[in-house]
């Protein structure tokens, strides 16, 4: 039952982010009510706990992330709501397979806005002679230059594979 709530909540995000650049609140927050209640009811306050402590580690994760401006409080809510469904070790894991599908996605748009030549040219020259701002060619010094995709894409990749594979 909780993994059909887990499997909902993550394609309307899914969608929702993908159309809108939006996960809803009237679909995580529910979510996390569910999580609390089927715990609760299933194994008393263990489960409570179970259901608190996955809620607290998932926003954990993605809170500094917000906090920098990084990303949605969306994004930060739909991870709280995979550790208040399944546990602090399911959304830890997650959170890994969601780290390296965001990276990849993150360095395919850098490259093709970037181009692939320019970026190594750049990269060669900034180690060659010393230079410290290599974080320049990822962090945008201007509004145009800036990349930006819904990091809720990765999120529900990362749980789909969690679920599927488990751990590492």
């Amino acid at each position: 039952m909780i993994i059909i709530v887990l499997v909902i909540m993550l394609l309307i995000s899914l969608i929702t982010d993908i159309k809108n650049r939006k996960i809803l609140n009237s679909v995580t927050l529910p979510s996390i009510l569910i999580a609390f209640l089927y715990h609760l009811i299933s194994n008393g306050f263990g489960g409570l706990l179970f259901s608190g402590k996955g809620f607290l580690v998932g926003l954990g994760l993605l809170i500094i992330p917000y906090l920098l401006g990084g990303m949605g409080a969306g994004d930060v809510k739909l991870l709280a709501a995979i550790g208040s469904l399944m546990g602090t070790i399911f959304v830890f894991y997650s959170f890994i397979y969601t780290a390296l599908i965001g990276g990849a996605i993150a360095l395919v748009l850098i490259i093709k806005k970037k181009g692939f030549i320019n970026i190594i040219k750049s990269t060669l020259f900034n180690v060659v002679f010393f230079r410290n701002d290599l974080g320049s060619m990822i962090i945008a010094k201007d509004k145009e230059s800036i990349i930006s995709f819904p990091y809720g894409v990765p999120i529900v990749l990362g749980t789909l594979c969690t679920l599927v594979w488990g751990g590492f």
